[in-house]
C-alpha cells in the first residue's frame, strides 16, 4: 500500500467496459464488491477501452462510493487459444507478430458495430483496416477517431490490415529506440517494409 495515497497494487479480469458509459467494472480478486475503472484512468495511461476479460494491473483506492482504480500498471489482452483472430490474418503471423515493427498510428474512424474502421501510420496516406477482433485480440473494446495507437500491419487481401493494436506510447518508445517511421515517398518500398 502507498502510504501518500492509500492505494495499493492490485491484479484484476475487467468484467466489462463500456466506452459510451465511460465506465466498467474488474472482478475483486481479494473478494468482495467489484472495483469501478472509469475512463479517465484508462485515458491516462493512454488508452480509450479496453475488452472485457482482460487482466489488468492496476492501484486500487478506496473512495466513499467504494474501491476504485486509481492508476493502470499494465494490460494483458484476453486469454486466447494461439490462433489468428480473423480469417485473413493467418496463424503464422500471429506466431510472429513481435517480428513485425509497430508503427505509430491514429484512428482515421472505427464503428464497432460494423465491426471495423481504418487507421492511417503517420506520414502515410494508405488507409489500414481494423477489424473489431483484432482489437479485441489486442486488449481493446474500441477506438475513438483520432486516438493514437501503435499498429503491426500486414498486407492483407484486400490492402493493408492491422494484424495488433497496441497503445500510443509503445508505438512512440519503439521509434525512439530506432524504428523510425517507413520511408513513404515510395509505395512499393513501404509495401516490402510492411511485409517483412
Amino acid at each position: 500500500m502507498t502510504q501518500e495515497t492509500g492505494s495499493k497494487l492490485q491484479k484484476g479480469l475487467v468484467k466489462w467496459f463500456d466506452p459510451a458509459k465511460g465506465y466498467g467494472f474488474i472482478l475483486n480478486e481479494e473478494g468482495g464488491p467489484d472495483i469501478l475503472l472509469h475512463t479517465n484512468v484508462l485515458r491516462n495511461f493512454g488508452r480509450s477501452s479496453v475488452a472485457d476479460q482482460s487482466i489488468v494491473t492496476f492501484l486500487v483506492q478506496p473512495t466513499p462510493r467504494g474501491l476504485q482504480a486509481a492508476e493502470i500498471i499494465s494490460i494483458e489482452p484476453p486469454a486466447h487459444d494461439g490462433t489468428a483472430p480473423i480469417a485473413d490474418l493467418d496463424n503464422g503471423i500471429i506466431e510472429h507478430l513481435d517480428s513485425l515493427p509497430l508503427r505509430p498510428a491514429r484512428v482515421k474512424w472505427f464503428d464497432k458495430a460494423k465491426g471495423f474502421g481504418f487507421a492511417n501510420i503517420f506520414g502515410h496516406p494508405a488507409d489500414v483496416f481494423l477489424h473489431v477482433e483484432v482489437l479485441r485480440h489486442s486488449g481493446f473494446s474500441d477506438l475513438a477517431i483520432g486516438e493514437a495507437i501503435g499498429l503491426r500491419v500486414v498486407e492483407g487481401p484486400r490492402g493493408l490490415m492491422a494484424a495488433q493494436v497496441a497503445s500510443w506510447d509503445q508505438g512512440t518508445e519503439l521509434c525512439a529506440e530506432g524504428l523510425a517511421p517507413l520511408p513513404l515517398s515510395d509505395e512499393d518500398e513501404f509495401l516490402t517494409h510492411v511485409a517483412e
